[in-house]
Formats: structure tokens, sequence, C-alpha cells
């Protein structure tokens, strides 16, 4: 794909290398190609990816990767974690997977630097795993004392008055600003506690320990934060990295087959904006995604953590390239704002939301039929939602995306595949009645 005055164009090979020309400001930016391609070898390595700007230092990705054409579920993995690192300069941190790492005392004791913590978590969560990760925290470390705040639990509660409660424990506790927040829960715990560490005391250490699909694979990496506001999702909050990210992946043990299910929309996402490898491998796991295989789902949480912390490293406070990863959300977040918060899980109103962007990318003529029926197919072998509900109109979702935050100026600006598979663009240059045909398509009115 060709790059475009004032548009970023990625090519990855075996070395990943991107320029951005002297007169690129993603800020500015109408458009954004990302174009992803593969060695002439079939290898697609990810361990080395160089961003060069004029007049600043080049810095590199360590994100761990594998070659991804080896489809192949490998042997299950040691007691040592897959470690997958986030570079934010003197804000890195890394991202453990693995089995049973809530054991492993040592991994979370090393990143707490003051003697006081805070557990916050939800009712579903705490009889589960909070004294686990009491007991680890503490474990031959009698220096520090353990809060928790146990929320209620769902996406209805992500709110102010919610929040509320965790600064209300904070003051009662009396912690400082040496205390760190551990985040034990799913992507609402996550973007919870991380929104109150960002703001108690004005910033304080937070740890996430993901304990569902969706949280594992993306809403615990990269240090978005933040509550919802009834007419639009996520749009009170701030970025904020934590300490480290602890992925237990035995805590999928107890975790509801919607909510699984619900999380792959993640995973799905990450194959069609820039990993075609990865999305046949999916396409050829699914089914042992779905039955819960370890070896399955460490590999797909792994590649999309690598996935992410590329993006993330490149482009923290999404100017532009990181706001490819909210493919379909868009679509998604209308819906979940107009059915009302919690009455579909995200990653089933993502599901909806990556058809509809996918059939608009179609209308374009910007993809073929075959990746429309390929990703329909998909979210279907997942069990996931092709369509939005029934109840919803056009005028809902113009509304509700109206205030979207990627509008810029006024012009809504989505992300749409273009190109073969592993390809998107992020653009407010499309075509309105494709739009308008999108949403005819899929609502009554």
């Amino acid at each position: 794909m060709a790059c475009t005055t004032n548009a970023f164009s990625l090519s990855l090979s075996s070395k990943l290398t991107t320029n951005l020309s002297s007169d690129s400001n993603p800020k500015l930016n109408k458009h954004l190609f990302v174009t992803l391609r593969a060695s002439g070898s079939g290898e697609l390595n990810l361990g080395r990816l160089v961003l060069s700007r004029p007049g600043q230092l080049s810095r590199r990705v360590c994100a761990n990767a594998t070659q991804v054409m080896d489809q192949s579920v490998g042997e299950k993995s040691s007691a040592a974690p897959t470690i997958v690192d986030v570079d934010l300069g003197n804000r890195s941190y890394p991202i453990y997977i693995g089995s049973g790492l809530l054991d492993q005392h040592e991994l979370l004791q090393k990143h707490v630097h003051g003697k006081k913590v805070l557990v916050v978590t939800n009712t579903t969560i705490a009889p589960l795993y909070l004294d686990k990760v009491v007991d680890a925290l503490t474990r031959g470390n009698p220096n520090v004392s353990v809060e928790n705040v146990i929320l209620p639990d769902g996406e209805k509660y992500k709110n102010m008055e919610t929040l509320m409660k965790v600064f209300d424990k904070a003051i009662e506790s009396r912690l400082d600003r040496r205390c760190t927040f551990v985040a034990l829960g799913g992507g609402v715990i996550g973007d919870m506690c991380g929104f109150a560490a960002a703001s108690f005391l004005r910033g304080v250490n937070f740890i996430q320990i993901p304990t569902t699909v969706m949280a594992q694979v993306d809403s615990s990496v990269g240090g978005k934060t933040g509550i919802n506001h009834p007419l639009g999702k996520n749009l009170i909050g701030a970025f904020y990295q934590p300490q480290c990210v602890l992925v237990d992946t035995d805590t999928l043990d107890t975790l509801p087959d919607r909510e699984l299910a619900s999380g792959l929309a993640e995973v799905i996402k990450y194959g069609l904006i820039r990993d075609a490898e990865f999305f046949e491998w999916q396409e050829k796991n699914m089914e042992k995604l779905m039955a819960r295989d370890p070896d399955a789902f460490a590999y797909a949480i792994k590649r999309s953590c690598e996935n992410k912390a590329e993006v993330v490293s490149l482009d923290e406070k999404e100017s532009g390239l990181r706001a490819t990863l909210n493919l379909g959300h868009t679509f998604g977040h209308a819906i979940e704002t107009g059915l009302g918060y919690g009455e579909w899980l995200h990653g089933e109103a993502v599901a909806a939301g990556t058809v509809m962007a996918v059939d608009m990318s179609y209308r374009l003529g910007w993809i073929d039929s075959s990746i429309v029926k390929r990703v329909n197919d998909i979210l279907v072998r997942a069990k996931l939602p092709t369509a939005p509900p029934e109840t919803l109109t056009m005028e809902m979702f113009k509304s509700v995306m109206a205030v979207d935050k990627k509008v810029a100026d006024g012009l809504l600006r989505l992300i749409l595949l273009k190109g073969p598979l592993g390809n998107c663009v992020f653009t407010g240059e499309y075509d309105r009645k494709a739009l308008d045909d999108t949403l005819a398509a899929f609502c009554k009115s």
C-alpha cells in the first residue's frame, strides 16, 4: 500500500522499521495506514521494532516475539513466566504470562515499593482469588499491610459513584504516596483501579492482575483507565501505566463461557488489523480456545500482548497508530451505550461492531468478500454476535457515535479494513453514504 502525504506507513518483514517523515504529525493526520507484510520466507518476527524520527533516538520494542507461522501449540510452559515488555522509557513495565503465577509471590512483591497496598476487586472475584493475592503480597514480607475494597460486579457500576468507594477506602486507610493499588479482576476493575491510582494523591503506583480473557489480552495493557458517563463509554479517564501486569492463566478456569467468548473478540481484532498470520492461527485453533486448551490460550494471550505492546510503545497516548486497536469499537460502544451498560458484554458489542466496520469497508470497495466471510465465520465459531440488537436505530447510532473519543473537529474517524487481511486505516475521509448504508443494513430505521 502506498504511503501518502501526512500518513504513517508500517511495513513488517523479519525486521520491522517505521519511518515518519519530518512533516508527519500524528495529531494532525487524517489517515493512518497500517500495512503488515511477511518476509519472503513466510516468517513473521516482531522481536525488534525500530521507530526512526528526525532528531530523535530510535527505540526498540522488545516483545519476546515468536514466529507466528508455527501453527502448532507448544508444550505446556514451565513455572517461569513468559515476559512481554512494554517499552515506554522510564515507565516501561513487564507483562508476566503463565500458569500458577499467583503462587510466585516474588513476582508481585518486587513491584511493591511502599508498605501499604490496596487491593481493588469485586464481589465475584474476591471469594476466588483475594486471599491468594493477599498471601502473595505478604508471604515472607511482614512489613507490608494489605487493605481491600470489594466493589459490585458489572459494567453498569463503572461510574463515579463506585469510584468514590475506592477513594474512601484509601483515605480511611491513610494510604500515602508510596502505596500501591492492585487491580484484581476484569476490565471494569482494571479501568477503575487504574483511574483511582492516577488520581489519588495525584498518582500512586498500581499493578494489574487481570482475571478475564478481555483484560488479559487487551484492557490491562497500555495504561488506558477510566469510567463511563451516561452519554458515552470511557469518556472520563487518564492514560496511566501500571508497574506490571501479572496474567495467571489459571484464573480462566473460573471464567464463565460467555465472558470467555467475549474476550476472544479482542484476540480476533489483532489478527484483522495487523497480524494476518495470527488470524490464520485462530482459524485453525478456535475450537481449542473455546475448549479452554491451556496451551492455545497461553499462546493467544502472549501474541495479543505482543501486538498491543508494540503499538503502545509507538503511540502511548493514541495520537494515531494506537487508535487502530479500536476496530469495531465505535459501533460497539454505541451498542453498549444504547442498550445500557452491562446488557451486552464489551466483547459482544465489539464483535457486532467489527462486523459493521467490515461491512462498511466492503461497501467502500476496500476489501474483498472473502474477508467479510472469514470475519463472520470466525465470530460465529467463537459464539459471538454478528449483528447489533434489533431495537437500536440509525439515529441512536449516529447520536452516540457523535460523541465518540475519535471525533476530531466534528469529524467522525473510523478504523476500517483496507487491502489484504492484516491491514487497516484510521480515517475520517470516507463516503458518508457507505456509513449510512451500513447502519441501514443493520438497523430497522
